[in-house]
């Protein structure tokens, strides 16, 4: 009989989100497979200091020592072969990670493995994978950066951020934005309140935490596991995006509208162990202070391809100003 994982989150992290490996990703592009094996198994009994998402990886997993089941399980993917990745397994041995299942593909990409392993949450510093899974829809997914140079979380609780639109949210409010303008953005959301938002690429993720909040021996107020929208949106757009959750089902901690304010102050104050976003503006400097990944733009996305022509033409102006 199949596993069932239907009410268990499902974490699939690259070991290069997971540890450190930027030094052995450099020797794989200058010396090529043989150098980088050679130096993995020189090296392998040395443990890899942690990743961008490491700390959300551990506090992940100590939440399945206070729920009534288990409520989490990590999958750690990536593309070295079996041999190469035995420093990889003597590192999560090494810091007690509760993770049992691993991917080693030997190269080939990862993302046709995510249906296999029923991921709902994928990791990763390989743009590629992340694209693809992405476009597939089959899960959340986030390109992750390099981590901040002095997060230290400040006790177990699981604190996860999200931004609204793009992310929890489909693309068409920032799209209308970008085309219309704040105004006719505004109007339309008001007007519009009590119709729910579509669905984004981490809606799916988010209603999958607010679950498994549920097996915790906590009320929802007080749970280990804390979830915040932060947002550009303001009054009067903020609405919708509440009544949306609630039609959802989904219980969030905290929510905190921007109006064009930087998050960066916020994401620090709230202390996530991650903070998701579609746009590289906010996340220079969210990922100075907390982990950060990017949500990137479907590929048939509209305000993917809108933002791709206005490139072209700034390319084209900036070629004319030469």
């Amino acid at each position: 009989m199949a596993l069932n994982l239907s009410e268990i989150l499902v974490v699939g992290v690259s070991s290069r989100a997971l540890f450190n490996l930027e030094k052995e990703n450099e020797i794989f592009n200058s010396q090529g497979i043989s150098g980088y094996r050679k130096y993995q198994q020189e090296h392998e009994d040395q443990s890899l200091e942690p990743g961008t998402a490491f700390h959300l990886v551990q506090s992940l997993l100590y939440l399945n020592q206070d729920a009534r089941k288990r409520i989490v399980e990590v999958v750690v993917m990536s593309r070295n072969s079996p041999e190469t990745g035995v420093r990889i397994m003597n590192s999560v041995r090494k810091y007690e990670l509760d993770i049992t299942r691993m991917a080693f593909s030997g190269g080939e990409p990862l993302a046709p493995y995510i249906d296999a392993f029923d991921i709902d949450l994928f990791l990763s510093k390989d743009t590629k994978d992340v694209q693809a899974v992405i476009d597939s829809k089959k899960s959340a997914a986030a390109f992750i950066y390099e981590p901040p140079t002095e997060f230290k979380p400040t006790d177990n609780r699981v604190k996860i951020a999200f931004d609204a639109d793009a992310v929890l949210f489909s693309d068409e409010s920032e799209h209308r934005y970008k085309t219309e303008g704040m105004e006719a953005f505004h109007k339309y959301e008001s007007d519009h309140e009590n119709e729910p938002l579509g669905e984004g690429p981490f809606a799916k993720l988010l209603i999958k935490l607010s679950k498994i909040q549920d097996e915790l021996p906590t009320t929802v107020e007080l749970s280990p596991l804390r979830i915040a929208i932060v947002t550009a949106r303001n009054a009067p757009s903020h609405m919708r995006v509440i009544k949306t959750l609630r039609k959802w089902g989904v219980y969030v901690d905290e929510a905190y509208f921007l109006g064009g304010l930087s998050k960066d102050n916020v994401l620090k104050a709230f202390d996530a162990h991650i903070f998701f976003d579609d746009q590289e503006v906010h996340l220079a400097e969210s990922s100075k202070v907390v982990p950060s990944g990017k949500v990137p733009y479907a590929s048939d996305s509209p305000l993917l391809k809108m933002m791709n022509k206005a490139i072209v033409i700034e390319s084209v102006e900036d070629k004319k100003k030469e």
